[in-house]
């Protein structure tokens, strides 16, 4: 596909089978020229490859502010190596701003959007290559999601999580800021210790610094292939990123040369190997959402079920916040993610003969890592922090479809108690902030799934008021909703079948008796399948939370959490996909 020019030794390509030979080659293409000559292009670049760098630049907050610099470097990359960046920006919604209102009906949703957008780009323009540059939740799922659709070579790379913040001698980050909502709430604090709270948590650019939805997902780039190895590490202001940018910049173009393409790298293998890196970190619950997704884009069925198998067969070995004591400022400094596969590898959790955007295989990019003895930020798998991961799966007749529980740092992993039940989470978060809820409580949150919501809205300004105010342990919160990397307790998401479409979570009523086993993953309430039945026929959907926009047709369209809340039918669907038409 490319060969050395004798004079320059630059590549001279052959676009004849790339997607940009519509709009670079030949003279059905001069009017499409006519525009890259207005832009400054040479002719040398046209008649290169073109690669979408793709980022999700914005000011919206701390987790997005550096892609713009790091974009540059990747496209330092890409130039380098002789291909012709072209550099665009798409949305994202960043959670910790949209937490605890109606502005995370957005965040899901924007998944979706970021994946569609990256899509249209690069169809519209003919781009041959992606590199994706994510900072937030949601834009990092949203940006592998278009690789693996668009099935182009791509490479993705994390924007970099946050420094963490300092106060009275220990770490904090943004949910120690949430849980001091909840403690001066409760009267723990005054005014002034939340304020010094909150100037103090979030020090620098880049992603919340525990392993929540972000840092999970960058430790997924890495496990599933996706990513240069080590590239998830980094944190945001470190200028080491840059490098590591200009890398997958180059990188890429190898991909080009070779042809090697995402749905050569995500297998069914890759996202188990994906899956096993968040047990091992006890990462984000909604890995378990984001994973079936990424899946879809490759035709492969892998759902809520599946994720949550692989969970319970994994040790639980990195000590990391919200249920441990580090952040992921402390990972990269003991040799980051690149530590816990090579840990889970050796032990035999690994799949070994995955490719990866390296070319080689995850086997092959971890030998020469050596598993660090002098540190207790990762524990060896002999010696795990627990012998199953820190994520688990529940089922029963609550949660036929499944549901989901981050157990990392609970002490205990079962409670019955009877429900309290609440429409929405405004309802729920008004009951904690005035304390008018007890012990033993089991606190339902309905109405808040992908279709009910929509949008599936994360809780942790509940969970977190929970935690602040004492009480993390004393009660059990279940949801058709999601939770954020950032909660913790025991707090169980994903219930379904939703409320939304008639699940057993919509007809419950004050005072069942529910009982959570995680170690038997069991979630049932005392309720006989006869009197649901009667409870059904005198239940009525609730009126559509959405009716005009784009939050009305994300409703019209969005699937079950269990299958990954799925907005398309993936690749299964398709007859021939992009990159070969």
């Amino acid at each position: 596909m490319a060969e050395a020019d004798p004079k320059t030794g630059r590549k001279i390509w052959d676009k004849s089978k790339l997607p940009s030979r519509y709009v670079s080659i030949g003279p059905a293409s001069a009017p499409h020229r006519a525009f890259y000559y207005a832009m400054g292009m040479t002719d040398e670049e046209i008649k290169q490859p073109f690669v979408g760098v793709a980022t999700c630049w914005n000011e919206a907050a701390p987790c997005n502010i550096s892609l713009a610099r790091q974009a540059q470097a990747v496209k330092k990359g890409v130039k380098a190596a002789s291909g012709t960046p072209r550099e665009f920006t798409t949305i994202t919604v960043t959670d910790g701003i949209a937490m605890g209102h109606a502005g995370m009906f957005a965040s899901l949703p924007s998944r979706d959007l970021i994946a569609d957008s990256v899509e249209l780009t690069v169809r519209g323009h003919c781009y041959d290559a992606i590199v994706g540059v994510a900072g937030c939740d949601k834009s990092l799922p949203g940006m592998m999601m278009s690789m693996v659709r668009m099935d182009v070579p791509s490479i993705f790379i994390y924007g970099g999580s946050i420094l963490p913040g300092r106060y009275k001698g220990k770490d904090i980050t943004v949910q120690d800021v949430f849980e001091a909502v909840g403690r001066h709430s409760g009267g723990q604090i005054d005014e002034q210790e939340l304020h010094d709270i909150e100037c103090a948590a979030c020090p620098s650019a880049g992603s919340c610094g525990g392993m929540f939805t972000a840092n999970t997902m960058a430790c997924i780039s890495e496990a599933i292939g996706l990513a240069l190895p080590g590239s998830a590490g980094a944190p945001a202001p470190y200028e080491s990123r840059d490098a590591l940018c200009e890398a997958s910049g180059r990188q890429v173009m190898n991909l080009i040369e070779q042809q090697i393409r995402p749905r050569q790298i995500v297998t069914r293998k890759a996202l188990e190997n994906a899956a096993r890196i968040v047990a091992a970190t006890g990462g984000s619950t909604n890995a378990g959402l984001h994973l079936p997704a990424i899946a879809n884009e490759a035709g492969i069925d892998f759902t809520l079920g599946d994720v949550c198998d692989i969970f319970r067969d994994t040790p639980y070995i990195a000590d990391l916040k919200p249920g441990g004591r580090y952040v992921a400022k402390d990972l990269f400094e003991v040799g980051g993610v690149q530590v816990v596969l090579k840990a889970l590898l050796d032990a035999g959790y690994l799949h070994g003969d995955c490719l990866t955007v390296t070319g080689e295989t995850q086997a092959e990019n971890l030998e020469d890592v050596v598993f660090p003895t002098d540190q207790d930020v990762v524990r060896p798998v002999s010696n795990p922090l627990s012998t199953w991961g820190g994520v688990v799966g529940l089922k029963g007749n609550l949660a036929p479809e499944g549901a989901i529980v981050k157990v990392a740092g609970l002490k205990s992993l079962t409670f019955k108690g009877p429900a309290r039940c609440f429409d929405r989470e405004e309802e729920a978060y008004k009951a904690v902030a005035e304390g008018d809820y007890k012990e033993g409580d089991v606190l339902v949150i309905r109405n808040e799934g992908p279709k009910g919501g929509p949008g599936m809205r994360e809780m942790l300004a509940t969970t977190a008021a929970i935690y602040g105010q004492g009480m993390g342990d004393k009660v059990a919160l279940i949801t058709d909703g999601r939770f954020s990397g950032a909660t913790r307790g025991f707090c169980i998401g994903h219930v379904g079948p939703e409320a939304a479409v008639g699940g057993p979570i919509g007809l419950l009523r004050d005072g069942d008796m529910i009982t959570i086993d995680a170690h038997e993953g069991v979630l049932e309430v005392d309720v006989s399948e006869e009197e649901f039945e009667r409870r059904r026929a005198d239940w009525t959907p609730p009126a559509p939370n959405a009716s005009s926009g784009a939050l009305w047709r994300y409703s019209q369209t969005v699937g079950a959490a269990v299958t990954g809340a799925l907005t398309h039918p993936g690749a299964k669907a398709e007859t021939i996909p992009y990159a070969d038409q």
